[in-house]
């Protein structure tokens, strides 16, 4: 009986989780809040899930140019990450890991990390993300570059 009401619960959970996110986000008790500085500590992913890897996308628009302006690269940045996702038809809520590289870091480029990443986290449900700082990226000019590992569901 006892046997029965587990896989009850297992299957009742696994369910309720393919209406929602793949991923669980969570930032644990004894770590200092992160969602200040736009990221979370800890994403799990469901055993039953589909990963999806994005290559580092830079700030280009649609013909591959780069603006002077750093936050108007992050922008795109993300923009393109979105196009990236939507290809596999995922959203940016979907991402459980980012790996951000950001050429002359200073507190000016964090302060807009952080506000341009609300802006698509409003809920600050924010992907797990290594932030490294980098003398230069492979494009002259190219100020950031975030690569994405996203989520799906299985249909297994």
């Amino acid at each position: 009986m006892k046997t029965i009401q587990l896989l009850l619960i297992m299957t009742i959970l696994g369910l309720l989780n393919q209406k929602g996110l793949a991923q669980e986000i969570t930032n644990p008790k004894g770590l200092y809040d992160p969602r200040q500085h736009g990221y979370s500590h800890v994403a799990t992913v469901p055993a039953n899930s589909i990963l999806v890897f994005v290559a580092g996308q830079a700030g280009t628009d649609a013909e591959g140019k780069l603006s002077d302006d750093f936050r108007t690269q992050v922008r795109f940045t993300f923009e393109n990450l979105a196009i990236a996702l939507k290809s596999k038809g995922l959203q940016m809520k979907h991402i459980a890991k980012l790996t951000t590289l950001v050429v002359d870091y200073d507190a000016e480029k964090h302060k807009i990390l952080i506000e341009e990443g609300k802006k698509v986290w409003p809920d600050e449900k924010f992907p797990v993300n290594t932030l490294i700082p980098v003398p230069r990226l492979a494009l002259d000019g190219m100020l950031i570059e975030i690569d994405a590992t996203a989520v799906m569901h299985s249909n297994k």
